[in-house]
């Protein structure tokens, strides 16, 4: 039996792996299907579960990876993701590690088929399958709860200079689960998947609220205040793991979007 990523390429199970994770959310999941002691390397972004990640060797970070001692570990499989490694480096890494598992879940339901990917290339397929009852438990929890209107929200990411995210990315999708919408690329805030913008008068009419998130740029309650009194609209801190990791946290996510609702 054969296994696909998401860029088509099969993987045969591998219950004996050595694993490498550049991908912080996928070594959390990894670790809770009890694939802890097979992995040989991980980022240093790669952070939960705290208890078990630490005796795993860093080997740099999701971009800035250390190609040498990726070799010394002799892994057999790297999972990476597309958006947040660099392919040259992916490339560089398949010289010598002979299996790639590349990973690209878009939207809350692609984290089933993350996790039969990931259960069935590692040999767990009993551990990822009850994750995924829970997920499915929860994602029709929240998709049958009452929900308030519908509301445009503007998700920052980052600041000096600004940045939020657009419609195609992962956190735009899990915030559509709650019906809201984040502003369309364009209309001063460029064609990127994770544009920058600068605060202007239209932008603030044309959103109901601002979420501001605790990651990758560490916003706090007091940066939410003082930008409510800026702007004049509401303005909420969110917990970034929660709304942009996939994986393990997708699972938690789900229940913090009710909170939020």
């Amino acid at each position: 039996m054969f296994f696909t990523d998401a860029i088509g390429r099969q993987h045969r199970p591998d219950p004996a792996a050595r694993i490498v994770s550049l991908v912080p959310s996928l070594t959390e999941m990894l670790c809770d299907f009890g694939l802890a002691g097979h992995m040989v390397g991980r980022t240093g972004f790669c952070i939960h579960p705290r208890e078990l990640v630490q005796a795993i060797p860093k080997v740099g970070g999701t971009k800035d990876v250390n190609i040498e001692k990726i070799r010394a570990l002799a892994p057999t499989h790297l999972v990476v993701n597309i958006d947040e490694n660099e392919k040259p480096t992916v490339d560089r890494l398949a010289e010598f590690v002979p299996n790639i598992v590349v990973t690209h879940p878009q939207r809350p339901a692609d984290n089933l088929a993350l996790a039969h990917l990931l259960g069935g290339v590692f040999g767990v397929q009993e551990a990822a399958g009850r994750w995924s009852t829970a997920f499915e438990r929860e994602l029709q929890a929240l998709r049958a709860m009452p929900k308030g209107p519908p509301q445009r929200v503007l998700y920052c990411i980052w600041q000096d200079p600004w940045m939020t995210v657009s419609r195609d990315t992962y956190i735009a999708a899990m915030l559509a689960e709650l019906g809201w919408t984040v502003p369309e690329p364009g209309n001063g805030q460029g064609s990127e998947r994770y544009p920058r913008f600068e605060w202007n008068e239209d932008l603030v009419t044309n959103v109901d609220q601002v979420l501001l998130s605790t990651e990758p740029y560490r916003f706090t309650e007091a940066h939410a205040d003082a930008l409510e009194r800026q702007i004049g609209k509401p303005v909420q801190l969110v917990d970034g793991e929660m709304l942009s990791w996939y994986g393990s946290r997708a699972l938690a996510g789900l229940a913090y979007l009710r909170t939020l609702a």
